[in-house]
């Protein structure tokens, strides 16, 4: 039966440049022309990699190997330096290799053995027992590996992968490593191939919907047989809604694709307010035996992109509330563990998105599976926009990763390419969509389009049509392509520095934080949540970005400041003002804070960010005004400043709904330690994030102190992370951090042991904070 055993424990790194040994005889070369073709070196089976090697007291394996658990960033950790490349974060990169050691049971003997990496930053070769297998040139497409003609059952195998990093993907940063899960993956020789279910729902009539499951079996036999799949639909409850099988012979050493249908009336339906999920519980036979049991997830909806009123899911129109994002975390670097993936989407539904653009290439699947679960409509981009055979196998790939996910309703083969405008793009760009259309043809097909979208060669050709910035150019767009769909596939970049409410700064590289235009095609929040809600053709936007990311900076600033929420998981004052936008509980934000000392008598701007009709803003009890809010705006006051309470009040109807207060604090006299929510397990990988605050000695929060705190963990986790003033070079894992505007936070990254992780914060002339988490 089929066994994928998380594989990310237990792992040799080296980051030492280990070039090949050079031969200048025939003996050695005539071996390395073989199929063990590595006798030296890191890939080799018998080479030295002892970590706790020692003879008479000096160590004598010729390089250093630390002993890591995936996921794992080897740049991450290094010194930002102003020579380095702005684009990827100021870091040096460099090559790593890995190795593992590994048993399997002589029971496995017979059985199919693959490994499966979610992502390996950048160019990947791997190796086992000295034997070439696989060569990957993309970070963030994931990979099979066949290992069970090469495997030794019973005996130590050694897995080695060389990591190079030298040629970078994008213009962010890259990191490099094995910075994604990878799987160990047993079955029988009769088998569903790697994404080898795909289940794509239509409506036939009122509530009834026939469900087709293309099942893709694998043999890897020596004979012919005859198979069978049965297919059961179960729903979250765990009730079967249908069954459906088929019958086929499978050739010797090859595929084949069965296609079982049933019905299913009145499902539940997958949607952005209640995403309700199915399984389609595959089981498959050979003569009566059962060979392998294999689960995908899928879910029912409509969806409808109508060219003059927007988008329409299950019927209802919905306008996408999106963001971009960057899948690295500031606390770790590209290593991003699961439950900090599922933390990060819960973070941005709490801001009210309800869109996600994966920019600009496929992201791992525990972000999918969350989007997936939290009512996302995606758009699901690929990295390369190209034609040539890797390019088409890297989109392939994403497409039968990702059919089934109901969240995702467009496939984008680019970003921002110069070819757009030209025929070399169309002809690139119809090459791509008709592979897509070969594996999935139920969801639209789109490009992110920067340079001069009006022009587009490939326009007439896209399904809905992606347009980046460019406000001048929207209208015209509708125009010139009336029957394409349009929405805002990246908009806003408007930068902003979290707590830094003067004038822009050129010696720290910080941004004013209220929201602004840039120009008149990077409009602010304000400015493009109105726009795009005075054209009900346009069927929504994704916004730039919802995460600060390293890379894209001007030094010393180490990441670009368009993030609603900072580098350190720290919501800006943007992250509400998109709350204002996107939400309908009532809500109100001030900004700024009311800690302005030396300032008194000066008049300072006092914005509301609201959802609320009216809003009045008082000032040490005196009121400053009340304001009507134009739908999408906030309210704005020039209040001369003294110090004590600030008091916004929101009203609907006439009524009060809600208010906030900010108030001037005392000076820093303790920290505060926050566990946030991050729902990590003791399982060696999972890590846990604290939000350390400082307060005065009243208990109220210093928005604008600054310390050097340094944080303590027991001995259940430890340090990978720290941070707060994205300004400050350090090593990430350095527990001492610069605390700037009152927060700063540390994430740690959990052992194996069950019990009370233990965490302490300290600060000079300061209370100390202390924290305790059950794991």
């Amino acid at each position: 039966m089929r066994e994928k055993l998380l594989w990310n424990a237990d792992w040799l790194f080296c980051a030492e440049a280990l070039p090949a040994r050079a031969f200048s005889v025939k003996g050695p070369m005539y071996k390395q022309a073989k199929t063990e073709r590595v006798r030296t070196g890191p890939a080799a089976r018998m080479h030295n990699d002892a970590v706790d090697d020692y003879r008479d007291g000096v160590e004598y394996s010729p390089e250093r190997w630390e002993k890591v658990d995936l996921p794992h960033d080897f740049v991450i950790d290094g010194l930002p330096e102003a020579r380095g490349n702005n684009a990827r974060g100021f870091f040096a990169y460099g090559d790593g290799w890995y190795r593992k050691h590994f048993t399997l049971p002589p029971s496995d003997a017979g059985r199919r053995i693959t490994l499966y990496f979610e992502g390996v930053a950048t160019w990947a070769t791997v190796y086992l027992n000295g034997c070439l297998l696989k060569r990957n040139f993309c970070g963030y497409t994931p990979f099979e590996v066949d290992i069970t003609d090469l495997v030794e059952f019973g005996a130590d195998n050694v897995l080695a992968v060389h990591v190079e990093t030298g040629e970078s993907e994008g213009w962010w940063y890259d990191g490099g490593g094995i910075y994604r899960n990878v799987y160990l993956v047993k079955t029988d020789r009769v088998a569903v191939d790697l994404y080898g279910a795909y289940v794509a729902p239509r409506k036939l009539k009122e509530d009834l919907w026939r469900v087709p499951v293309e099942i893709t079996l694998r043999n890897d036999g020596y004979a012919a047989c005859e198979a069978e799949a049965q297919v059961s639909l179960v729903d979250e409850a765990g009730a079967i809604a249908a069954v459906a099988s088929a019958t086929g012979s499978l050739p010797a050493r090859g595929k084949a694709t069965l296609l079982c249908e049933a019905q299913v009336r009145a499902p539940r339906l997958w949607d952005v307010d209640a995403p309700h999920l199915y399984r389609a519980a595959v089981s498959v036979y050979v003569a009566g035996e059962l060979r392998d049991q294999y689960e995908t997830r899928f879910g029912f909806r409509t969806v409808y992109a109508d060219p003059q009123k927007g988008l329409f899911l299950n019927g209802k129109p919905v306008k996408i509330q999106g963001v971009c994002a960057h899948a690295d975390f500031g606390l770790s670097g590209k290593a991003v563990p699961d439950n900090i993936l599922r933390w990060k989407v819960r973070r941005i539904r709490e801001m009210g998105a309800n869109g996600y653009r994966t920019s600009h290439y496929p992201h791992a699947e525990a972000t999918m599976d969350a989007l997936d679960e939290m009512g996302f409509i995606v758009m699901d981009e690929t990295r390369w926009f190209e034609s040539g055979e890797d390019g088409l196998e890297q989109l392939r790939t994403l497409v039968r990763r990702d059919r089934n996910r109901p969240s995702v309703l467009f496939w984008s083969t680019s970003n921002e390419e110069d070819l757009h405008v030209s025929p070399i793009g169309r002809n690139i760009h119809r090459a791509m969509a008709a592979e897509i259309r070969k594996l999935d043809d139920t969801r639209l097909i789109t490009a992110a389009i920067s340079v001069r979208p009006d022009r587009a060669t490939l326009g007439g050709d896209l399904d809905a049509i992606g347009v980046n910035y460019n406000f001048p150019l929207w209208d015209p767009i509708h125009e010139k392509w009336p029957q394409t769909p349009v929405f805002i596939s990246e908009c806003c970049a408007t930068g902003t520095t979290r707590g830094w409410y003067w004038p822009d700064s050129a010696e720290h590289a910080y941004l004013n934080a209220y929201d602004r235009d840039t120009n008149e095609s990077f409009l602010g929040r304000e400015k493009t949540w109105k726009a795009v809600m005075a054209r009900p053709w346009l069927l929504g936007a994704y916004q730039w970005i919802a995460f600060e990311h390293r890379g894209e900076a001007v030094w010393p600033r180490l990441c670009s400041q368009s993030g609603a929420i900072d580098l350190f998981m720290q919501n800006k004052d943007a992250f509400y003002q998109n709350q204002s936008h996107w939400t309908s509980a009532p809500m109100v934000h001030i900004l700024p804070h009311w800690n302005h000392a030396g300032r008194e008598g000066e008049t300072i701007a006092v914005w509301a960010y609201t959802n609320c009709e009216e809003v009045e803003l008082w000032l040490n009890g005196r009121s400053q005004g009340r304001r009507r809010i134009e739908r999408f705006g906030h309210g704005e006051w020039q209040v001369t400043y003294e110090p004590g309470e600030v008091m916004a009040v929101g009203y609907v109807d006439g009524m009060e709904r809600v208010r906030e207060t900010v108030r001037t604090s005392g000076p820093a006299a303790a920290l505060k330690l926050v566990a946030e929510d991050t729902r990590a397990t003791a399982n060696g990988q999972d890590i846990a994030v604290f939000t350390c605050l400082a307060v005065d000695a009243e208990g109220r929060e210093v928005p604008d102190a600054s310390a050097t705190v340094t944080f303590f963990a027991s001995p259940l986790g430890r340090i990978v992370g720290a941070g707060s003033d994205i300004s400050q070079h350090k090593r990430l894992s350095d527990p001492a951090v610069h605390m700037r505007a009152g927060r700063a936070a540390v994430a740690i990254r959990l052992g194996r042991e069950h019990g009370t992780l233990r965490v302490m914060a300290r600060a000079d002339g300061w209370q100390s904070a202390y924290c305790a988490l059950e794991i």
